[in-house]
């Protein structure tokens, strides 16, 4: 089992920033890529950006050029910097996990954290 906590949403003004952390606990050796989604209201949740162990990264179009994640594998967190941040981006945050063991891989989610960019 792992677990995801996320931290770091709230409201701010377009062009602000905002960072999001998430840190993971329990089985986190199996960890590998890791990631950040986002739901806005009546619409399907959708990739953010991902980055896998090594490092290597893909961002949503939408967001290129404006977020950066990274991540610290010996404190197994992932972190979303967001950077000029526009209404369109109000959802709520999710961080993801996708554990592999052998031929499995399983998908964890964290709960989620409000991010509001008022115009």
């Amino acid at each position: 089992q792992v677990q995801l906590v996320e931290s770091g949403g709230g409201l701010v003004q377009t062009g602000r920033s905002l960072r999001l952390s998430c840190a993971a606990s329990g089985s986190i050796s199996g960890i590998n890529a890791m990631g950040w989604y986002r739901q806005a209201p009546g619409k399907q949740r959708e990739l953010v950006a991902t980055i896998t162990r090594d490092g290597s990264t893909d961002y949503a179009d939408s967001v290129k050029d404006r977020f950066a994640i990274s991540r610290d594998n010996a404190k197994m967190a992932v972190y979303l910097q967001m950077n000029s941040l526009k209404p369109e981006d109000t959802a709520v945050y999710y961080c993801h996990a996708r554990y592999t063991f052998g031929p499995a891989a399983f998908d964890y989610w964290g709960q989620g954290t409000q991010v509001t960019v008022s115009s």
